[in-house]
């Protein structure tokens, strides 16, 4: 009696769109004004103690070990709860626990390969043929997902103004594609750093493939790890999300270092508007030691380090349609991922790709782009005064 009067009052203060939800004993009932958009079935009731320690992380397991179904879009259900003042994402008497988090050298590294490890014949069944793990940028409405991730590579390359036969480190260069275009179609001398061996066998192989050596090198290195070495230009996509909120002053103050005095910097990742954040389940399961900086934290990790910044773009409604992309081929592909894993692991990762979609939807997150140089002195002419050059 309890369990249902505590669900009761939690699903009435979570959602803003009407929802019915079907209780384990039989019972039904309808929340808002209209007809459900969302059907919510319990069958077996989640322990008030588990949602009150982490409603996220509670009801995130309950939904991967199939004790919570949901028939609808999971990603409006999570965007309604997002947009709600009262729901368990906002109120903080259910964000009781955070999982530990560590991020010195040996616990990031398990952490990157815990999730980017998982296999390349996972993620090619549902990234685009670049294997670009990021915010596409969708230039026209009809751009598929391919053509918006080879947009992205260049309009982070263009906002670089980059000059041929110079150098570029992409810090955290995923499965090469960024620093790969930068040697082929800009001529730089680039080296990419990432932490998962699959990553770094794929682009290995690929620079090998395509004759590169002389042009391209791919380090397994920790970022902290480089030493004595200064480039012209440096890249970072997707990247300070997984360095720790108490990294964030080391990971700026590497590129600073990084970065030669007239050299210019472009750093893309999830940011947070309203400030830093992380989610209990997504630390969880899906990355773990992820923290998301909130806007101000970079800026001033940025400004703290010499860095001045030339230009910030967001791109968060570009990221929602990525994501929104990325479940639909992950679905297409349900019954192949279910066979290399099992039907748990499909579940959460069709959870985490429609909650990321719900979190952009809702601005709950934002992805934005840092064009950053070293300030005023000898750095000062090497970008154009307008922001036209981006876009030839």
């Amino acid at each position: 009696m309890l369990e249902k009067k505590f669900y009761k009052t939690f699903f009435k203060h979570s959602f803003n769109i009407p929802i019915k939800v079907n209780y384990w004993d039989g019972s039904s009932e309808v929340y808002g004004d209209a007809t459900p958009e969302v059907t919510i079935t319990i069958n077996e009731a989640v322990p008030i103690k588990q949602v009150i320690n982490n409603a996220s992380i509670a009801l995130g397991e309950a939904f991967m070990d199939g004790r919570i179904e949901i028939d609808g879009s999971i990603q409006a259900l999570l965007t309604s709860a997002y947009e709600t003042a009262g729901s368990f994402f906002h109120d903080k008497k259910f964000i009781h626990f955070l999982p530990k988090q560590k991020h010195d050298e040996k616990e990031s590294k398990e952490d990157v390969q815990n999730h980017y490890d998982i296999g390349n014949n996972f993620y090619n069944l549902w990234l685009d043929p670049t294997m670009t793990y990021s915010c596409a940028y969708f230039e026209k409405d009809t751009d598929n997902l391919e053509t918006a991730q080879i947009n992205k590579v260049h309009h982070i390359l263009n906002k670089l103004n980059p000059q041929p036969r110079r150098t570029l480190l992409d810090i955290g260069c995923g499965w090469g594609t960024l620093m790969l275009t930068a040697a082929k179609e800009y001529d730089l001398r680039v080296v990419g750093v990432t932490l998962s061996q699959e990553q770094f066998n794929l682009v290995n192989q690929k620079i090998k493939d395509e004759g590169l050596e002389n042009v391209a090198e791919v380090r397994l290195q920790d970022y902290r790890e480089i030493k004595d070495e200064q480039f012209d230009y440096i890249t970072s996509v997707g990247m300070f999300e997984h360095v720790g909120k108490e990294n964030l002053q080391t990971y700026f103050k590497c590129v600073a270092d990084y970065l030669k005095t007239d050299g210019v910097a472009l750093i893309h990742g999830i940011t947070r508007q309203q400030g830093g954040a992380n989610n209990g389940w997504l630390n969880k399961w899906i990355f773990p030691g992820g923290y998301v900086p909130g806007l101000e934290e970079n800026i001033h990790h940025i400004i703290e380090n010499g860095l001045q910044i030339d230009d910030l773009e967001p791109l968060r409604r570009h990221y929602q349609k990525t994501t929104e992309i990325w479940d639909k081929n992950f679905n297409e592909h349900r019954e192949e991922v279910k066979e290399m894993f099992d039907e748990r692991f499909v579940r959460m990762w069709d959870l985490y790709l429609q909650a990321c979609s719900a979190s952009f939807e809702s601005g709950n997150i934002d992805v934005i782009q840092y064009l950053l140089t070293k300030g005023t002195g000898a750095s000062s002419n090497v970008l154009p005064m307008t922001r036209e050059y981006m876009y030839k």
